[in-house]
């Protein structure tokens, strides 16, 4: 595997989850969610540094104790169910470069993705490392839900949410296996060169390379429904879950 000179693996965990509460560090199985994503991240072997950004002082012990580190809280301003991505990796990034801490990539990894493995991070390391041209690598999922059958509604009227055609004819109007394979980006992972951040104001930059996710890597929890679904998942096959090699984590 070639494993980058500095690259640093960002997870996220904010407090303020409004459809699953505390869902980070709710047990699935015998640990808390983000047990599995710091686990992943440091038996995949690509990074120099495994830093969970949270505004918890709790979060902050469950995740060193994991093996994380948390070198400071983020700010309140950076943890909203508004705040962008940006904000947080901006502000990350030169608090560590403070203490002359500086990466040539990162990568956000977010902890309501439990499937994703060691051997998908270097699946995606590999292939962002021999795409130099690339700002940036990101997960997608092929839809289920086409977006040539969405609409935009304004009161009592409706617009196609695309304004594609085929032949003329709008996707809307043409049969699903006509219409072509569109995917949507999932959680589980994003790497990026760290210019694109002062370059382009952006995690990702212009140049993206598409990491198409295998079975239930890319498998995200945002609601409760997806949290039985991935009970359900775990039950059926308890190795699914990247192994964790500390003991659970007790108040």
């Amino acid at each position: 595997m070639n494993t980058p000179q500095n690259s640093i693996a960002l997870i996220p965990a904010r407090t303020g989850s409004l459809r699953v509460p505390h869902k980070n560090v709710k047990s699935l199985s015998e640990h808390p969610l983000i047990a599995y994503t710091i686990s992943a991240a440091l038996e995949s072997g690509v990074f120099q540094a495994v830093v969970c950004v949270t505004d918890s002082e709790e979060y902050a012990s469950i995740a060193r104790h994991y093996g994380a580190e948390v070198p400071l809280l983020r700010p309140a301003e950076t943890a909203t169910s508004t705040s962008p991505d940006i904000n947080w990796v901006k502000w990350i990034l030169a608090e560590l470069a403070k203490d002359n801490r500086s990466y040539d990539c990162f990568s956000i990894l977010r902890p309501t993705s439990p499937f994703r493995t060691p051997a998908t991070i270097q699946r995606a390391w590999h292939q962002f490392s021999t795409d130099p041209a690339a700002h940036s690598l990101r997960a997608v999922t092929l839809c289920t839900e086409h977006p040539g059958k969405m609409w935009n509604i304004n009161g009592n009227r409706m617009t196609p949410f695309t304004q594609n055609t085929i032949d003329g004819t709008p996707w809307h109007s043409n049969q699903y296996a006509s219409l072509p394979e569109v995917y949507v980006q999932d959680a589980s992972l994003e790497i990026a060169q760290t210019s694109v951040v002062s370059e382009f104001n952006s995690i990702s930059g212009e140049i993206i390379t598409p990491f198409i996710s295998a079975n239930q890597e890319g498998f995200d929890i945002n609601t409760e429904d997806d949290w039985v679904i991935a009970e359900h998942y775990v039950q059926l096959n308890p190795e699914i879950l990247p192994r964790v090699s500390v003991d659970p984590w007790k108040k």
